[in-house]
Parts: structure tokens; C-alpha cells; sequence
């Protein structure tokens, strides 16, 4: 049998580094966060080449169990809500937004430096910011425990995370 000519050939797209998604799809302990990111459509570029660089600040599994309210919650009410009082629907919609907040508020739309500190950062959650003291910090004193450079990207394993108001 004769090998296909070689305009037919098939030739796979390769890169010698992964995207953020891979990265985060193998990460272990950041599997928590994964999976609330792959609930909004942000998360859609962190397997995107070519569409700006991304920094993804990752809280680590434990940090996100350790948060009194989780993501899909939000922040607590200033007055406690009536059971009953919201549909099954409008509950679902406030879950939603309350995850892209949280997601969002834990991306900065840059591959980002921490050559000079201490340096502050604009988050695509809309007016927040996330300020490092040190190369090794958080606001908060929340630490970067592990740093991976992607192809679209690089991010940050943390062992806390990013405070959402």
C-alpha cells in the first residue's frame, strides 16, 4: 500500500508546554478550584493559545474547604434570608454569579511579575485587586507554595485565597 501523499499527511499541533488548563487538570491538590472554574466561561481561555496571557491564582484544596462560606455561596447577607424566600432558579442564578465573582477575582488578565515588590494587580472581577508584599505573598498573608509557567500563562498554588467582598 503507498504512503498518502504528503499534503495529506496528518500533522499533529504540538507544543513543548502545557496550557493552564492542563496544568490545572493535573494539579491535584487545585482540584477544588478547577472545578468551580470550569462552571464560567473564563475558564474557556485557560486552554486558549494566543488569546493574552493569563496568571491564575489557585487556592490549594484545603484552603477552599477551609472557607466558612464556600464560592458558590457568596459573601454572607447583611440580613439572613427567610427560607423560601428565593425560587429553586433564582438561587441557581445567585450560585452562578457568586462562582464567576470568586473565579474572576482570582485571574489577572497578564503574565505577571513579582521581580519588583511589593506590587498590586487589577483581577477581571471588577475593582479587585490583589496586592504581593513579597515575592512570596499574598495580601493577607496568604503564601504562593508553588509556581508553574504555562504556554498561555503561568499559576500561582496558594494556600489561602483571594478575599472576594
Amino acid at each position: 500500500m503507498a504512503a498518502p501523499a504528503p499534503e495529506q499527511q496528518y500533522t499533529p499541533l504540538t507544543s513543548t508546554r502545557p496550557t493552564i488548563a492542563d496544568l490545572l487538570t493535573i494539579e491535584q491538590s487545585a482540584s477544588i478550584f478547577y472545578s468551580y472554574a470550569r462552571e464560567v466561561e473564563i475558564s474557556g481561555r485557560f486552554a486558549e493559545e494566543g488569546e493574552g496571557e493569563l496568571t491564575v491564582l489557585v487556592p490549594t484544596n484545603k484552603a477552599v474547604m477551609a472557607l466558612a462560606r464556600k464560592p458558590h455561596q457568596g459573601p454572607a447577607p447583611a440580613e439572613p434570608k427567610i427560607e423560601g424566600e428565593m425560587s429553586e432558579q433564582e438561587l441557581d442564578e445567585q450560585s452562578k454569579k457568586n462562582v464567576d465573582r470568586w473565579v474572576s477575582a482570582h485571574i489577572i488578565p497578564a503574565r505577571i511579575s513579582l521581580d519588583t515588590v511589593p506590587v498590586t494587580y487589577e483581577t477581571l472581577l471588577e475593582g479587585k485587586s490583589v496586592t504581593f508584599p513579597t515575592a512570596h505573598t499574598l495580601e493577607d498573608e496568604v503564601r504562593i507554595v508553588k509556581r508553574r509557567e504555562a504556554l498561555n500563562g503561568v499559576i500561582y498554588i496558594l494556600d489561602g485565597t483571594v478575599k472576594v467582598d
